[in-house]
């Protein structure tokens, strides 16, 4: 029997309702996952979307931010670029600037992928990282409570990138990708692991994205082509936050402002 998995997607008018939306949703699961955990364990991404979120959740003028308990979450990364952690391309210098140097959150649960590093090395030690913080022996895999997720115009998301090995990685939790198309190296979660999650959000904002966006939802299921398919959260749910230019050529919303779509894979 087909696998049925259901996407819920919320649409927002620009890319501003976006960001405050995706601040409220994280201020919201960190809260659940503490009261009902004692800890939030959450992966997150880079781009133009997270980076207004974050600022949000640091910004004090903000509602979001100031009922975080910052000493109960702990952080890691999707993915990485094979730079170090000053570079202007990193993921974690975006967030370092933009959220953990304003809300101090307890280093020791802070964990950065080593992007300086050899590629596969640095695979190598952030899965130790992982094992070690979520206490798994042999083939276990870690449950985040969230895993935030981009997705770029080719439909690619995390480092899965279309027809890389990546995507067909099933053992490792984070292994080092090569990308042809950047003529470079990333590293990053693997698929099974994000799927894994409690829930899995994916932040899309942009007309750039609404064409790729229905294919991901709508669109014949080939993950080569477009990796972002491969989400498909054990769950059974899974939550896309968009504007309206990513969602341009989705079905209109209903009066809650989200759409459904159930799909059998």
């Amino acid at each position: 029997m087909a696998k049925r998995l259901e996407v819920t997607y919320r649409v927002y008018e620009d890319g501003t309702a976006l960001a405050h939306a995706a601040a409220k949703h994280f201020a919201e699961r960190v809260a659940q996952s503490v009261e009902k955990r004692g800890r939030a364990r959450i992966a997150i991404s880079g781009g133009s979307t997270p980076k207004a979120t974050f600022a949000l959740l640091a910004d004090p003028a903000q509602p979001y931010g100031k009922n975080i308990p910052w000493d109960k979450v702990e952080l890691f990364w999707v993915d990485e670029r094979t730079v170090g952690p000053d570079d202007p391309d990193s993921n974690y210098r975006m967030t370092r600037e933009n959220l953990l140097s304003k809300v101090a959150p307890n280093p020791d649960k802070v964990h950065r992928i080593e992007g300086e590093l050899d590629p596969e090395e640095a695979a190598a030690k952030y899965e130790t990282v992982i094992r070690r913080e979520f206490r798994l022996e042999g083939a276990e895999v870690p449950r985040f409570d969230v895993v935030w997720l981009g997705m770029g115009d080719d439909g690619h998301t995390a480092s899965l990138f279309p027809h890389t090995e990546g995507i067909h990685e099933l053992g490792r939790i984070a292994f080092a990708n090569h990308v042809p198309q950047k003529d470079t190296w990333r590293i990053t979660l693997s698929a099974p692991v994000i799927n894994e999650a409690l829930e899995v959000v994916f932040l899309i904002g942009g007309d750039d994205k609404a064409a790729p966006l229905e294919r991901v939802l709508y669109g014949e299921y080939d993950p080569a082509e477009t990796p972002s398919q491969l989400i498909q959260p054990k769950n059974g749910s899974l939550l896309f936050l968009l504007d309206t230019k990513a969602a341009a050529k989705l079905p209109k919303p209903g009066a809650d402002h989200a759409g459904h779509v159930e799909l059998a894979r």
